[in-house]
């Protein structure tokens, strides 16, 4: 193993021990979940959206 990569895989562990206990995890948490809602919701209106479109078009002709 090179050592650039057994430093690369320290500083990668680091970081993931600072997301999960570290200042502000319970926040970047939170704000994972909202981003997933949001996501879901722009989907979801998206889909919606294509289908109106959709049916609207194939009524009107």
């Amino acid at each position: 193993m090179d050592i650039r990569e057994e430093f690369e895989g320290r500083v990668r562990k680091l970081e993931n021990f600072i997301e999960e206990k570290g200042f502000g995890s319970k926040q970047l948490k939170k704000a994972r979940k909202v981003q997933k809602s949001i996501n879901a919701v722009v989907f979801l209106g998206s889909l919606i959206t294509v289908a109106g479109l959709t049916i609207w078009a194939l009524n009107r002709g």
